[in-house]
């Protein structure tokens, strides 16, 4: 009799975390889209991130720039994610692989960006001019913002990588 209702309610849970997932994908700023592994360690390469800085990846994902920045380059990776099944994800990835980092379920937008040295985001257009506000209002001068595919709206990138055929553009700014 409990393994009845233990098991409808985790087929409840299930169903509930699938339409906020399938919701967030269909009306929110951007989707679940995974770089592949040879690009997040490109990116962070360019990134520069350096042994103690505050790394944060706003729509972290599965957590793989969290666990590169974490791992490889010293950092106190933190990642920002909003689907509770792509945060689930990113969890598994740890337990299973040992993924380095923190990954919160969270929203980006109630996240203070103040203690950042680096922030890394890819995102959709509309969801970057979006947050260009809160860049330039919460984080600190000489702190880093890495995108991956696109321009943060109108912000100026101190460089920029072109894209090659094996990945899109890179674009990093400095407050």
């Amino acid at each position: 009799m409990i393994f009845a209702w233990l098991s409808v309610l985790i087929s409840i849970a299930i169903v509930v975390a699938l339409f906020i997932s399938f919701w967030i994908f269909i009306f929110g700023d951007s989707p679940f889209l995974p770089a592949p592994m040879h690009v997040a360690k490109e990116v962070m390469k360019e990134a520069k991130i350096k042994k103690g800085q505050n790394f944060y990846d706003i729509g972290a994902g599965d957590g793989r720039f969290v666990h590169i920045a974490a791992s490889k380059y010293g950092a106190n990776a933190k990642g920002f994610e909003i689907d509770p099944s792509v945060y689930l994800l990113a969890k598994l990835r740890q337990w299973i692989f040992g993924w380095k980092g923190t990954i919160i379920r969270a929203n980006t937008n109630h996240q203070s960006l103040k203690d950042a040295d680096v922030v890394f985001c890819y995102m959709m257009p509309k969801c970057l001019k979006k947050f260009q506000k809160k860049f330039e209002k919460e984080m600190k001068k000489g702190s880093k913002i890495v995108s991956y595919t696109f321009k943060v709206g109108t912000l100026k990138p101190k460089r920029h990588i072109p894209k090659n055929k094996k990945r899109n553009s890179i674009y990093i700014y400095e407050l």
